[in-house]
């Protein structure tokens, strides 16, 4: 799979493809210039990044999700775990926190995650 980041650009229309999937290219065409101003070329450009990096597919014009957002968004902060922190979560977790409060509601979901990764 190709690189697993996508920059502001391709953030805000990859959303737009998870929200209206699936979805016809010229449909996205057409929400694309409503929401981002662009042309018909730049979103094809954008949408065949998305499909290289494994998103989506598009197959006769019909746009399919191929990694959901969760998915997605979960990859990447995994990688970014690994590449800043040596792969290390408590030292992301105490770089994260530091020099801010957690309220008792975030101390108890980070407990509850912890327990249910244990369990996994």
């Amino acid at each position: 799979m190709a690189e697993l980041q996508m920059g502001m650009v391709e953030s805000k229309f990859a959303d737009i493809i998870w929200q209206h999937a699936p979805v016809t290219s010229s449909q996205l065409v057409k929400l694309g210039e409503m929401e981002l101003g662009w042309k018909r070329t730049t979103v094809h450009t954008v949408l065949r990044r998305l499909c290289d990096k494994g998103l989506f597919q598009n197959d006769g014009g019909l746009v399919t999700v191929r990694m959901s957002r969760e998915d997605f968004y979960a990859r990447q902060s995994r990688q970014f775990v690994q590449d800043s922190f040596h792969g290390s979560l408590p030292a992301f977790i105490a770089a994260f926190t530091q020099g801010r409060q957690l309220s008792e509601k975030e101390r108890e979901e980070i407990r509850r995650m912890i327990d249910g990764a244990g369990e996994g």
